[in-house]
């Protein structure tokens, strides 16, 4: 029989890359939660009417890319393609709204849809988001846009730009939608076969085209900015301002749109030029209807998700590897040292060291060869003459300086112990 492999479009996190995620995650785990956003973890598979309604017929995720099927009752699931929707439906489901006040939510984990893989795109890919939910006040955009903002900057990431847009209302689009599709109808036969498609189903799309020739036709549409109605105006000019004050640089891009048809007001991407066609490393905006269309009150709302595949790729372009998570590697040869190595390796670990014990019983050369790899500043190291004697060798590997100690000696020093090795660690490059 062959080999089995990962299924086209999924791959393995293995653990070397595993600690660009973890830093990601608790990065923004913490930064989060001094905004007071809240942690919500939602199901993987839903009703698929959910994501019909909430995301749009149009669109090309559902049109194209939703993993979808029936259940052992014959009832339609579909695996979630994005987080907002489950987000909205939860909210509704659990009342939420009862709570009063701006709901701050967030949310980490797999999504699904049927795409063609490339470097950073996979059939299942993880995305990190929140949602502000119960203000229609600028402010919350521009809280939502800062926090990504510090979570990009905090990770190490500097060089990336802010695309910002407004897509109105509802009654502004479709004054837009109309003059666009009065411009694009004479190019109707040089358009690429996707905006063809568009044309009648959903226009606003063929503004965000990848097609060359689609892309020139576009550029000289009539701007949805010059459609307007003056409330929606006056709340891209406040978000504008706002952004200005916290220092947050950005780009007017009148093409800007996104993807799914719930969003309105503002839209916004953070792209990193790195990346190349898969450049777009967080996206979000407002959807202020979203949440009545789904069968809840009418509620404002605001959010984004981190495409964390693009992140880590970014991330591994731009820092060296991070360090090993180990403090202290453990080497010992003989039944009572390798015994000995064991409880102390516990005890330490109870302190809140990090401790790799070597478990090979292979010879110290061959053991100590590994403690270097391991990226731990310091080894202990226990043979049966250090077993006989309760001591312990210290050997910090960097300088080669070692020591012997008595094994309480070790226990009542592992605040100094800790404190050398934090000065020992490499610093993180991110």
């Amino acid at each position: 029989m062959g080999l089995i492999q990962a299924s086209r479009g999924t791959r393995d996190i293995l653990p070397d890359e595993v600690a660009y995620w973890q830093q990601i995650e608790a990065t923004a785990r913490d930064l989060l939660h001094r905004a007071a956003y809240r942690e919500l973890r939602t199901p993987i598979f839903e009703q698929t009417d959910l994501f019909e309604r909430g995301i749009g017929e149009a669109t090309d995720v559902v049109g194209k890319e939703m993993y979808t099927f029936l259940d052992r009752g014959d009832r339609s699931v579909t695996l979630r393609p994005e987080g907002t929707a489950g987000a909205v439906r939860a909210y509704i489901e659990h009342k939420l709204h009862a709570q009063g006040g701006v709901q701050r939510l967030w949310y980490v984990g797999p999504m699904f849809r049927y795409e063609r893989p490339q470097a950073g795109r996979q059939r299942q890919f993880h995305q990190l988001g929140v949602e502000a939910i119960g203000s229609a006040d600028p402010r919350a955009d521009v809280e939502a846009i800062a926090l990504a903002a510090d979570i990009l900057r905090a990770v190490g990431i500097q060089d990336w730009t802010l695309s910002l847009n407004s897509i109105g209302t509802k009654a502004d689009r479709q004054h837009y939608r109309d003059a666009l599709v009065a411009y694009l109808q004479p190019y109707a036969n040089e358009l690429d076969a996707d905006s063809k498609d568009r044309l009648t189903r959903n226009p606003l799309r063929i503004l965000d085209s990848k097609d060359e020739k689609t892309l020139a036709i576009a550029k000289g549409a009539p701007s949805i900015l010059d459609y307007l109605s003056a409330p929606s105006s006056a709340h891209f000019e406040r978000v504008r301002d706002l952004l200005q004050r916290l220092k947050i640089p950005f780009a007017i891009d009148p093409c800007l749109v996104r993807g799914l048809d719930y969003y309105t007001h503002t839209a916004f991407e953070f792209k990193v030029d790195a990346l190349g066609a898969q450049s777009t490393v967080c996206g979000g905006g407002r959807y202020d209807g979203l949440i009545s269309e789904l069968g809840g009150p009418d509620t404002p709302a605001v959010g984004w998700a981190i495409g964390l595949e693009r992140l880590v790729l970014t991330m591994q372009q731009q820092s060296e590897s991070l360090p090993a998570g180990a403090d202290i590697y453990c080497a010992a040869r003989g039944a009572d040292a390798e015994a000995q190595a064991l409880e102390i390796a516990q005890r330490l670990r109870q302190a809140g060291l990090a401790v790799e014990v070597d478990l090979s019983g292979s010879a110290f050369g061959k053991q100590l060869k590994r403690a270097d790899r391991s990226g731990a500043p310091l080894s202990l190291i226990l043979g049966e003459e250090e077993a006989v004697n309760a001591t312990v060798q210290l050997k910090w590997l960097a300088s080669g300086e070692q020591a012997t100690l008595r094994q309480f000696e070790l226990f009542e020093q592992i605040s100094l112990l800790q404190e050398k090795i934090m000065l020992s660690k490499p610093a993180k490059r991110i």
